[in-house]
């Protein structure tokens, strides 16, 4: 998505009521705005986790879940993940799941940009290796799914704060076998 791109306003209640360009939305007055994530699984069911490009505006070099975007206007959003999951890490996925349809958050980060935005979680599984797109992704790793819920409860300023929200919500990655494995094998 460029910044001339387009995203989808919503009102309170999360109905559409326009659009904005993408530019516009992240600052310090944010409009609530419509958004996704998706937490990519391997054959393995290991979790691909990334650590956002240095350039992004928000919460830039920040661990995070696999990838996330904004649909475009009239984009349904099972489109705009399968966009984003190619551009941003190279990857098709299978088997996507909607997680949490209601996921809703808002978040100020050290520089006082505001992301506010009604976030559909999915979860989707690949084979292939991620080629990271630089402008979005400057790391990744396959993590194990209990690590990873470790690493969240012990240092959450270390992850975008959506992806430990998320978590929390979804009891993604607690210990035994993690929620994420558990939707996956189903």
């Amino acid at each position: 998505m460029s910044d001339t791109d387009e995203v989808v306003l919503l009102d309170d209640e999360g109905r559409a009521i326009g659009t904005a360009p993408k530019s516009s939305v992240h600052g310090t007055d944010t409009a609530l705005h419509l958004a996704f994530s998706c937490h990519v699984l391997n054959e393995d069911g290991k979790v691909l986790v990334t650590r956002r490009a240095l350039s992004k505006t928000t919460w830039p070099g920040v661990w995070s879940n696999s990838f996330c975007g904004h649909p475009r206007p009239a984009e349904p959003v099972l489109s705009a993940v399968h966009r984003r999951a190619e551009f941003e890490l190279g990857i098709t996925l299978t088997d996507i799941e909607l997680a949490l349809p209601l996921f809703r958050y808002r978040a100020v980060d050290t520089s006082g940009i505001v992301e506010y935005e009604v976030c559909p979680v999915y979860t989707a599984r690949t084979t292939d290796e991620p080629v990271l797109n630089p402008l979005e992704v400057v790391d990744a790793m396959w993590v194990d799914p209990v690590d990873l819920g470790t690493s969240l409860a012990a240092t959450p300023w270390a992850f975008s704060p959506w992806l430990v929200l998320q978590a929390e919500q979804l009891h993604l990655f607690d210990s035994g076998r993690p929620a994420l494995q558990r939707r996956q094998a189903s």
